[in-house]
């Protein structure tokens, strides 16, 4: 517990080199762009627009209010890949500044993430325009919204911090994860019904892929009306908060032995 109170209070020391991390993340995807800003919420719908085409049309996938079950399952993935792959960079892409000051190294990781989730929050008015145009209508259970976006913030900050140090000590792990992404976000129902695949599958997904659990809790709410199963609740705080965990042990542990490989 002394630990814990201790980190805190360093992370609290550095807060506004965290701000500076997160703000200069930002400023640097969108530098010299004309539109700036506006691609968080115009490059969601153009993806969405393309999958549309493609996988209402050519594959015939019958789902009612297809943009909306799209955008959904877009977007939080597409939030997991940004956030996870700034993170594998976070060591590494900073070793100058590491091996020259004593600062908390988590503070890069955690900042990638924390930058990673602004141009989230940004993307999500695309996604408030497809429900506008959908005739979505809203309802109390939108107030749990935060909650499912908090589970999927943690969760990309543990399997951030994993990556990072990971990345340090086995550089090949940047393109592993590269292929392994690829195949994570064809194993999440994303643009297609989960009830489209085999039976065995299906289980394997929902039992082993946290990523089906976070996008299902806002389409349930978003698309049913109803607020998610407790089940998937329960299950992706707990993945969050144990990869969470997994994630800060990985990286305290092997800390101290950066500055030898960066």
């Amino acid at each position: 517990m002394n630990k814990i109170k201790k980190q805190i209070s360093v992370c609290y020391q550095y807060r506004h080199l965290f701000q500076q991390l997160v703000s200069k993340d930002i400023k640097l995807k969108y530098r010299r762009s004309f539109l700036g800003y506006l691609w968080s919420i115009l490059n969601p719908l153009f993806t969405m627009l393309v999958m549309i085409v493609v996988f209402s049309h050519m594959f015939r996938f019958d789902i009612e209010n297809y943009p909306v079950y799209l955008i959904i399952g877009q977007t939080i993935f597409n939030f997991l890949n940004e956030s996870t792959t700034m993170a594998i960079y976070s060591i590494t892409g900073n070793a100058a500044l590491i091996k020259k000051v004593y600062v908390p190294k988590y503070i890069f990781t955690i900042s990638r993430v924390t930058s990673s989730m602004v141009n989230f929050l940004f993307s999500l008015l695309a996604m408030v325009l497809v429900f506008f145009f959908c005739g979505i209508q809203w309802n109390l259970h939108f107030l749990f919204i935060p909650m499912i976006l908090l589970q999927v913030y943690v969760f990309c900050i543990g399997l951030g911090l994993f990556l990072a140090q990971a990345a340090v000590f086995f550089r090949d792990i940047q393109y592993i994860y590269n292929v392994l992404l690829t195949a994570w976000m064809y194993l999440t129902p994303i643009f297609y019904p989960i009830a489209s695949l085999p039976e065995q599958l299906q289980d394997a997904i929902m039992m082993f892929n946290p990523m089906y659990d976070y996008i299902m809790q806002l389409r349930t709410i978003v698309l049913e009306g109803l607020f998610p199963n407790s089940s998937l609740i329960l299950k992706g705080s707990i993945v969050a908060f144990f990869t969470l965990g997994i994630g800060l042990w990985s990286f305290f542990k092997s800390q101290d032995k950066f500055i030898l490989y960066i």
